[in-house]
């Protein structure tokens, strides 16, 4: 396994890529959403990203050992949440507008906190318990107003759906990456992500009974194109991690809400709502207060070590 090396400039220019590339995913699988159903989409995406992994692994000369692996039960484990929660955004993404799906969607590190104390006993102390606290409310700002009785009848009925699937996906998404740091102890990242698609791809398959439809040619566009964006979008984020630290690059995630938002309203005519703005703010500042904590008690423990 490689060393990782320093530069953060590289790794910010990295990790803005990523973002990006996410983004276009999204676009192309909400451009494909009124028709194609979630686990279709899902299938297409996992399927349509395996080329761009096997040649990444190739390229980094890792592709000999990409199965090597002590824990598959782990990689299962983990690719039956993390399938979950795709399936569950790409849900959302089909019946929201594109900013508030990605506002929701932010609460999945907030999950995280909460799971890697309950599955691998670390410790949260009152600051984090806070910034979970604000992180929460901002999504309740979000979720209140397709809560509403007045929005639970007729058309809002879906989009009222549709954020509860975001929630439930980032549940998901925030079990998954807690299964992927107890994995990253002893798995290579190549390996990580090569398990998971492939895991993705069968899972999504047991959806055919439920209603696959034949994509037209644009539809068929945008699922490949939601592949390759995705699988560029990972080997781009792992590279960033790679040059340079955590709590440096991981504040750039942030920067997908801004593109939703241009994106939303340029290709949908999305436009961001207040409750929205608000309570995205809260879970971003709550998000950016965990990074900036856990930078701090890592500098800390690494101090210690020194002495």
């Amino acid at each position: 396994m490689s060393r990782p090396s320093t530069d953060p400039a590289r790794g910010i220019t990295l990790k803005i890529l990523s973002v990006l590339f996410f983004t276009l995913m999204a676009i192309c699988i909400k451009a494909a959403s009124a028709r194609v159903p979630p686990g279709e989409t899902v299938f297409f995406r996992s399927v349509f990203a395996l080329p761009v992994t096997i040649i990444w692994l190739a390229m980094q000369g890792h592709l000999q050992h990409a199965f090597d692996t002590r824990h598959p039960f782990g990689h299962v484990s983990r690719g039956l949440v993390g399938t979950a929660g795709m399936a569950l955004n790409f849900t959302a993404l089909g019946l929201l507008p594109l900013p508030e799906a990605t506002a929701l969607f932010y609460t999945a590190p907030l999950f995280a906190v909460l799971f890697a104390a309950v599955i691998l006993g670390e410790r949260i102390r009152i600051f984090r318990i806070s910034a979970l606290c604000v992180g929460l409310a901002g999504a309740v700002v979000v979720l209140l107003p397709r809560m509403s009785l007045s929005q639970l009848q007729g058309p809002e009925q879906m989009a009222a759906f549709g954020a509860l699937a975001a929630i439930a996906g980032a549940f998901f998404a925030g079990l998954a990456q807690t299964f992927t740091r107890r994995l990253t102890a002893t798995e290579h990242t190549g390996t990580i992500v090569i398990y998971f698609t492939i895991t993705s791809a069968c899972l999504s398959l047991l959806t055919i009974p439920f209603g696959w439809v034949m994509p037209t040619l644009f539809e068929a566009v945008c699922l490949i194109g939601a592949g390759v964006f995705g699988g560029v979008g990972q080997i781009l984020l792992t590279q960033a991690y790679r040059n340079a630290p955590m709590s440096v690059v991981a504040p750039f995630d942030y920067l997908s809400l801004v593109f939703s938002i241009i994106f939303g309203y340029m290709l949908f005519s999305e436009l961001p709502t207040l409750p929205m703005l608000a309570g995205s703010s809260l879970i971003i500042v709550s998000g950016l207060f965990i990074i900036w904590r856990e930078h701090k008690l890592r500098t800390s423990k690494a101090r210690r070590n020194v002495k």
